[in-house]
């Protein structure tokens, strides 16, 4: 039958063409040869070229939605493969059924269940090899160009001549020296005491009589070290010699950080020496101070012995990055600037009322969500993957598409999954265990709470004033939207809610801190007391302190 068909085909191929005189042709078939260009089958040459353009579009588009949808498929796809083949890996240690529910009360779950790391790229770098989405960033720079432009003109009409000072860069980074002794201190301290003490407890805790004790020794101990150490000693030194914002930013995120990754350390090393206690045939392997030293320069939260680690280092790479964190810098300056000084230096004047507060907080969106992008940005794609770069560390995965969140549970997890990753293993799954997984919107809760402190703590001693907006805005409606904007959430105007949301959280934010640093330049409490330490300074200061006029405008 096939063959048949082919034999019909070909003896229709080489029939002979059909004579015709113009008078035979119909009609129709002359308005065809119009159409198509002249009688001998030739196209115009403008229909050509416009068929060309029009198939070269569409073929840029498809070739940018196929990138798109194939690199979420394809990052998907691995993670449930990682997911399951580590799911399917056997226990550590072959105990009976007793033994591992015994064990199960003094641990956690294994470590094969935590966080797996696997090379992978950042999703920017992987964005920025498409045209559109490189052209977004290039508008951003062309914007930096003109708040610049902007920035000189204006100083040139009112000065008579071009100011290139960056005053407010200097205050902000000031006392430098004494911020690089206190990181020192906290670095050593952070590196010597965890990996000690966890040493003599683990060559200690097989032979001790009194396992119990000496659990809880070694457990306040580092406890005492965590609070004291890390905690109590950075911000006496931040607050006593009065350190400028951006220098204890420094400091108080260091802080953070090294007290994070000294938990990760100790909280993913102890099952590891329960466990070779109970299977005796497997000896205990302590980690080395090589890798402990690795990790405390690691671009993750979640310790491990080993990570997988790329061929060489790219140092052009690292150059861009850093550079780009340095444009970042002087980005955020001119945001400043131009966009938040002029508005809050003369805050004081102003009365408190909700009009003026209404119109503060819509004037506050751009420059909110301009510092939000410029965070993300220089922190999480540039500061990170440069480090990341010069460790060889391979897994880059530091954030997720979050611009493309319907939900804002899944925002919170793709905005910074190096902090979410943390909170996640050892927050909410050890609050889960530690209650037997009968409370997960407790475990929920507690979450929130942790990172809502944490931040406010931080703020709190970066500005030098306690205003708990940000505090607020996370447990009350952060807590709301997480449970109102979940992930059955879908479609664009999901997505539209979410920023909306987003841009005015970051309005509220920038508006009310700024006016309460002002506030505390040009009102200041002499003899203050608890209240009026706690008491918001903006809502009661409408007049500036003639001594601190200088202060203020800095």
């Amino acid at each position: 039958m096939a063959s048949e068909f082919e034999l019909d085909f070909r003896s229709c191929r080489t029939l002979p063409p059909i004579n015709r005189s113009p008078e035979q042709d119909t009609m129709g078939e002359r308005v065809i040869r119009d159409r198509h260009g002249t009688t001998n089958g030739k196209m115009e040459v403008e229909q050509i070229t416009s068929r060309k353009l029009h198939l070269k579009q569409a073929a840029e588009h498809l070739k940018s939605d196929l990138l798109q949808h194939l690199d979420c498929h394809v990052n998907e796809l691995l993670d449930c493969l990682i997911e399951e083949s580590v799911c399917l890996d056997p226990p550590p240690a072959l105990l009976s059924d007793k033994e591992n529910k015994k064990l199960s009360k003094q641990v956690r779950a294994p470590a094969s269940q935590g966080k797996v790391f696997v090379c992978r790229r950042s999703l920017l770098d992987e964005l920025f090899e498409v045209n559109h989405i490189r052209t977004i960033y290039h508008m951003f720079i062309a914007l930096l160009i003109l708040f610049i432009l902007s920035t000189l003109v204006v100083d040139f009409i009112d000065e008579g001549r071009l100011v290139l000072e960056f005053d407010l860069l200097v205050f902000a980074f000031g006392q430098l020296p004494l911020v690089v002794c206190t990181w020192l201190c906290m670095f050593v301290s952070a590196l010597l005491v965890p990996y000690g003490l966890f040493g003599l407890w683990a060559g200690v805790h097989p032979g001790c009589s009194h396992p119990g004790l000496w659990c809880c020794l070694m457990g306040l101990l580092f406890l005492l070290h965590q609070l004291l150490a890390l905690g109590l000693l950075p911000a006496s030194v931040v607050l006593r010699y009065g350190l400028p914002p951006a220098s204890r930013f420094i400091i108080i995120m260091e802080q953070v950080r090294l007290m994070m990754k000294a938990h990760s350390f100790v909280r993913e090393n102890v099952p590891k020496v329960l466990v070779a206690q109970k299977d005796k045939k497997n000896a205990l392997i302590m980690p080395q101070l090589s890798q402990y030293l690795y990790f405390l320069f690691a671009p993750t939260l979640i310790y491990r012995d080993h990570y997988p680690r790329n061929p060489n280092i790219r140092w052009s790479y690292v150059a861009t990055k850093f550079s780009q964190f340095l444009g970042c810098l002087f980005y955020a300056y001119y945001v400043f600037v131009r966009l938040c000084i002029p508005q809050f230096r003369n805050i004081s004047n102003q009365i408190f009322d909700p009009r003026a507060m209404v119109l503060c907080i819509f004037n506050s969106i751009l420059p909110g969500v301009l510092v939000l992008f410029l965070a993300f940005f220089a922190f999480l794609h540039c500061w990170l993957n440069a480090f990341a770069e010069m460790l060889r560390f391979g897994d880059r995965m530091f954030y997720k598409d979050w611009w493309n969140s319907t939900s804002f549970a899944n925002y919170y997890r793709t905005w910074n999954v190096v902090v979410h990753d943390w909170l996640f293993y050892y927050a909410y799954r050890d609050f889960l265990w530690l209650t037997e997984k009968r409370f997960r919107t407790g475990a929920i809760f507690f979450v929130f709470t942790v990172s809502a402190g944490v931040h406010e703590y931080i703020l709190a001693i970066c500005f030098g004033f306690f205003y708990p907006v940000l505090f607020c805005l996370f447990m009350c409606f952060g807590m709301m939207f997480n449970f109102i904007l979940h992930d059955r959430r879908k479609g664009p105007i999901w997505n539209i809610i979410m920023w909306t949301s987003l841009f005015l959280g970051q309005g509220v934010i920038i508006c009310l801190y700024s006016q309460e640093w002002y506030a505390q330049q040009y009102c200041p409490i002499h003899q203050p007391n608890l209240l009026e330490l706690l008491r918001p300074r903006s809502w009661t200061c409408h007049g500036m302190d003639p001594h601190t006029e200088h202060s203020g405008r800095s």
